[in-house]
């Protein structure tokens, strides 16, 4: 018998793509499903969610996670990574740099943030590293007619902020935490404030007036939800 997205606690976006909200930190981790391909968006924020991140996500894609894409080097994001063996990993350039060397602050914001330190520690020695870096565009054929457009949008949220379009009806845009629906956009100590209205400028020209925007936090939302975000985060930060 076939799972449904909703059995296993995800919400359904478009045929074949879907997003679950992680426990904790309301992280969203994304799904895009191709023939005997599975794309994932972000891989939660321990190893031990990876594993139950890909259990739900090869479920649903009746195979295994075939290819990986983080949005940016946030713990929250990434520190499942390790789990998914054999996955082509891709994120924005610079973000190898980040894993090899600033792990000792990666594993210090996630233990400031509440996650364990044993699940910090764990999850920095398995730190991969991405092995497509993404400068400008890079288009993921996923087999059946399914394609996966990622974009790097940033800087903005982070210096390495990737974005993933996915064409169909409706469109949808996985944003990373370059969008934030749960509350007020996080700029940490790597963000970017000058370059973020910018970062959303891309994310609007790449989606278009009628796709759908899924926040690294947070519910779904549309164009007019970002471009209110996006004047603002120029608002807040003084950016004309």
């Amino acid at each position: 018998m076939t799972v449904t997205w909703e059995e296993l606690g995800w919400e359904r976006l478009a045929a074949g793509v879907g997003r679950c909200r992680l426990p904790g930190w309301d992280c969203t981790a994304g799904l895009v499903v191709g023939e005997g391909t599975a794309l994932l968006v972000d891989a939660g924020s321990s190893l031990a969610e990876g594993v139950r991140l890909r259990a739900a996500a090869e479920e649903l894609a009746g195979g295994r996670v075939t290819h990986l894409a983080l949005t940016h080097p946030h713990f929250d994001h990434v520190f499942g990574a390790a789990v998914f063996a054999g996955a082509e990993v891709y994120g924005a350039v610079g973000l190898d740099a980040v894993f090899a060397f600033e792990r000792a602050e990666l594993r210090l914001d996630a233990v400031r943030n509440g996650l364990p330190v044993a699940d910090a520690d764990e999850a920095v020695d398995a730190l991969v590293t991405p092995r497509h870096p993404v400068s400008g565009e890079w288009t993921l054929d996923l087999g059946g007619g399914r394609q996966a457009l990622l974009a790097n949008v940033g800087p903005g949220h982070t210096a390495h902020d990737l974005a993933v379009l996915v064409p169909g009806s409706p469109e949808v845009v996985f944003c990373g935490d370059l969008v934030e629906e749960s509350g007020e956009p996080q700029a940490g100590p790597d963000a970017i404030p000058a370059r973020w209205p910018d970062a959303l400028d891309r994310l609007l020209a790449l989606g278009g007036e009628d796709a759908v925007y899924v926040p690294g936090h947070g519910a779904v939302v549309d164009a007019a939800f970002v471009r209110r975000q996006r004047d603002e985060l120029a608002a807040r930060f003084g950016v004309i």
